[in-house]
């Protein structure tokens, strides 16, 4: 089988007619395709207009959504029906999501009825539940069905599905109540029946389990798909690894933006406007803190003319706190994430945080002791550094791991405020502590 590079590709899209399309789609993959139209800007249209419809759904399934509504845009309406009549469920209702009622009306009123209907009870599901994001084709058999039936039964119908990796028992109430793979059913005879070599433990999620929580199960047990399930137990869908891939990309990027102060949805090559909008709400978020930070040294501003010196440590103490503070929020947000903090663990996570940091905190508190030793050539001085320097990074990890527990408990996304919070926190601290004890011992620095 020839491999074809990507300026080969590009030629054949620009060049050949569909017939000259065929070996090329039969050997490349749709995200290689998208690859060559996303250099393109002007020939886009027309190479779409010339790929069969199941190929342009299979492209538009590889896009990101901007990307999706801007390509849908390139086609009538009649043209967006046919192409949304090939993409699955899923991705159907992620495409809709974004669009007016009227228009969503529409699409429903022209793709085949049974669709429609699926896609109608997905819009229902929050977007980052597990009914969001499942699909609702998959192979759904029965127990009393031979092996040899169910071979005939997937040469009909596997062709429709998400997925058959499983297979999916089910009543004549659509409660599952097993599952079978693949690899059990090709090696069984053709005469054994399905309930002898079904799976009666199946893992499943539940309709309205938030989709982090959803990545973290398949994390855990490591499985190409998993059924969702209703309240009674009926099998509603299924959700597959390559939603769970886009899921935890998503989810890192969110968290990712959100720690830095930015919306998601800013992107690198997007406009002043939108970047301006991203950021500068939490700029002046930070302003606040900011001037929060300085009224806390404007307290003790006639020390500090007295002692110029104590400038010089001040950001030294702040920082090192911050960082601190940095190292146990960045871990505690990722293991809330994850779901790797829990009820079980939580006292002795929090212990754990609070004997590093005060480990920690000492070492680099004798360090900075013996740098300022040296510096004001005066012991004191040293030790008033070296103990603001340990109760700082002493409280701020601490603080790292209380402010995202806390905005989880009051259901507040701890990646967005966390960070905000434990700087302010730190620099405050760090400030009062440096210089209350140096405002204690002033008569011995002088």
């Amino acid at each position: 089988m020839k491999t074809f590079d990507k300026e080969e590709v590009k030629e054949i899209l620009l060049t050949q007619s569909l017939e000259g399309l065929e070996k090329l789609l039969e050997e490349v993959h749709p995200v290689d395709i998208l690859d060559v139209l996303r250099e393109l800007d002007d020939e886009k249209y027309s190479i779409l207009k010339k790929l069969p419809n199941w190929l342009v759904a299979d492209i538009f399934e590889e896009m990101d959504e901007d990307e999706q509504q801007e390509a849908l845009e390139l086609f009538s309406e009649l043209e967006q029906f046919k192409i949304l009549n090939e993409m699955s469920s899923d991705e159907i209702t992620d495409l809709l999501g974004n669009l007016e009622p009227d228009k969503v009306d529409r699409f429903l009123g022209n793709i085949d009825k049974e669709d429609a209907e699926e896609v109608k009870e997905l819009l229902t599901y929050e977007e980052d539940t597990a009914g969001g994001i499942m699909a609702t084709e998959f192979i759904a058999i029965k127990e009393n069905m031979t092996v040899k039936e169910t071979l005939s039964y997937l040469q009909t119908t596997g062709v429709e599905a998400e997925t058959v990796y499983y297979l999916y028992v089910l009543d004549s109430n659509g409660i599952l109540t097993g599952i079978l793979s693949l690899r059990d059913l090709v090696i069984a005879s053709f005469d054994t029946k399905i309930s002898s070599i079904m799976t009666t433990s199946v893992k499943s999620v539940p309709v309205h389990m938030d989709q982090e929580e959803v990545a973290n199960i398949f994390q855990k047990y490591g499985f190409q798909a998993m059924p969702v399930i209703d309240d009674l137990g009926e099998m509603l869908g299924v959700v597959t690894f390559d939603d769970i891939i886009d899921i935890v990309r998503q989810e890192d990027n969110e968290d990712i933006y959100r720690l830095g102060g930015l919306n998601e949805g800013e992107a690198v090559d997007g406009s002043v406007m939108n970047s301006v909008r991203s950021r500068l709400p939490w700029l002046l978020v930070n302003l606040i803190t900011a001037i929060i930070a300085g009224a806390t040294v404007g307290l003790f501003s006639s020390t500090i003319d007295k002692l110029v010196i104590l400038a010089t440590f001040n950001p030294i103490i702040a920082g090192m706190g911050g960082n601190a503070g940095t190292q146990s929020l960045t871990l505690i947000v990722r293991g809330i994430a994850l779901g790797e903090l829990n009820k079980e663990n939580a006292k002795r996570v929090f212990l754990k945080e609070v004997i590093a940091g005060l480990f920690n905190g000492i070492a680099i508190g004798i360090v900075v002791a013996i740098l300022g030793f040296i510096w004001a050539n005066k012991p004191v001085f040293g030790l008033v550094v070296g103990i603001a320097m340990i109760l700082n990074m002493s409280l701020a990890t601490v603080v790292g791991y209380l402010v995202p527990v806390i905005l989880k408990k009051l259901n507040i996304d701890p990646a967005l405020a966390s960070a905000v919070f434990v700087t302010t926190f730190t620099d405050v601290c760090g400030f009062f502590f440096f210089l209350g004890l140096a405002t204690m011992f002033l008569k011995y620095l002088m």
